[in-house]
């Protein structure tokens, strides 16, 4: 692959590091303090739409889009979009200012791939448009979901209708005041082919039997204004239309959404270290203990050089998986992309961890974003298919390539 950025994206990488330095980083004390109020909690900052507007308006929006989708996406290739979204993480929340949050991106990509023409103009063009948002309930709180074949939630055909029954948790978004659908993989067969038994179906968040049973906090946050909740299906009635693909396509779904969310988050991790890095540099540079400045100090030297190895290992690994998946799909780069759900979610943690203890105290607390990086590398170590089962499939996968010759390619 070509390690050179494009004139394109170099164009829009300048573009989006403006309207961070310009928009995004100044409103970021305000943004969090308005959130961690727990009088305004599942409230969306007053500043969030405006900052949207500005975005859509400067031509910043559905970056993510891979660029097969049109008419709705602005043409963007998987590494051409990768360096943009780095940028947009180091902010957390500044990935939905440019409509390229999680989970909305999935769902969008799973309804522009797989919805019909009806479902598309009701759930993805207001998705489009940021005028809604979505939660993706997959992971079930009584079954150990990372074999997603557990899961008991169902979706019983009666009539012109089906009834959808399960208990769901982690399910992103879903306190969010805005959220409007929800895409919900349970099973239309218990006594089929195991990876046949399960479809997905669209679900509206007010629909009734749809009760919301707790939120979860993550290391003690709920992150608001989004959360991520425990919800009850409870006899959940929507017309069979709201299926998507036919029965027993779930996974066939599951695959084709979780591949590019996977490797979306892996690219805002990477910025989310970088930033951490740059803040340790500074405090190492601004800081005197016994004498000399912390960036004389051998200790942290080697873990500023540690960092940024780990940082470019990881970029590079990210930029391979992202132009593996333009040439060859997501089927055809699902070995780099387990490689890279492996590596950079780990990697943000160990790089937090070493400018948290940089910063002494200070590093542990709100003053700087570091905590919430070190929280969401090791929430990604679980979100999307946990270490381990991503290291079982890749070593599957390398060991069968071995055998034949050749692990490489």
């Amino acid at each position: 692959m070509d390690f050179e950025y494009s004139p394109r994206t170099r164009e829009l990488m300048r573009r989006v590091d403006d309207f961070m330095q310009t928009h995004i980083f100044p409103a970021e004390a305000e943004y969090e303090e308005f959130v961690q109020d727990p009088a305004r909690r599942w409230i969306v900052p007053p500043m969030v739409e405006g900052l949207k507007a500005r975005a859509r308006e400067a031509g910043l929006w559905n970056l993510f889009l891979p660029h097969e989708y049109q008419p709705w996406s602005p043409g963007l290739t998987n590494l051409e979009y990768a360096p943009l979204a780095e940028l947009m993480g180091r902010v957390d929340w500044a990935s939905t200012i440019f409509n390229c949050g999680a989970p909305d991106t999935g769902n969008m990509e799973v309804l522009a791939r797989y919805g019909n023409a009806e479902q598309q103009a009701q759930w993805l063009t207001p998705l489009l448009e940021g005028r809604i948002r979505s939660a993706f309930l997959m992971t079930e709180p009584a079954v150990a979901s990372s074999d997603a074949t557990n899961i008991e939630c169902s979706i019983v055909r009666d009539g012109d209708d089906y009834v959808v029954t399960g208990r769901k948790w982690w399910s992103s978004n879903i306190y969010h005041p805005e959220c409007e659908i929800l895409i919900v993989m349970g099973k239309t067969s218990f006594d089929g082919p195991k990876h046949s038994q399960q479809s997905m179906i669209l679900v509206p968040r007010r629909a009734p039997g749809v009760r919301l049973v707790r939120p979860l906090k993550v290391f003690g946050e709920v992150h608001s204004p989004s959360g991520h909740g425990e919800v009850a299906l409870e006899g959940v009635r929507v017309p069979a239309s709201n299926l998507l693909l036919g029965e027993g396509r779930g996974f066939e779904i599951a695959q084709g959404r979780l591949g590019p969310g996977r490797i979306h988050h892996c690219m805002r991790l990477i910025g989310a270290a970088q930033r951490a890095l740059e803040l340790m540099c500074r405090r190492a540079d601004s800081r005197v203990a016994f004498g000399r400045k912390l960036s004389e100090q051998g200790s942290l030297r080697e873990a500023i050089a540690r960092s940024r190895c780990e940082i470019e290992q990881a970029r590079l690994l990210t930029l391979a998986a992202a132009d593996k998946m333009d040439r060859e799909g997501n089927r055809g780069a699902a070995d780099l992309i387990s490689m890279i759900k492996i590596v950079a979610p780990r990697m943000c943690q160990d790089v937090c961890d070493r400018a948290m203890q940089a910063h002494g105290g200070m590093g542990l607390c709100q003053d700087t974003p570091i905590p919430a990086a070190f929280g969401y590398g090791r929430f990604v170590r679980l979100a999307d298919g946990p270490d381990e089962v991503h290291m079982a499939q890749l070593a599957k996968w390398t060991i069968a390539r071995a055998l034949k010759g050749s692990i490489s390619g």
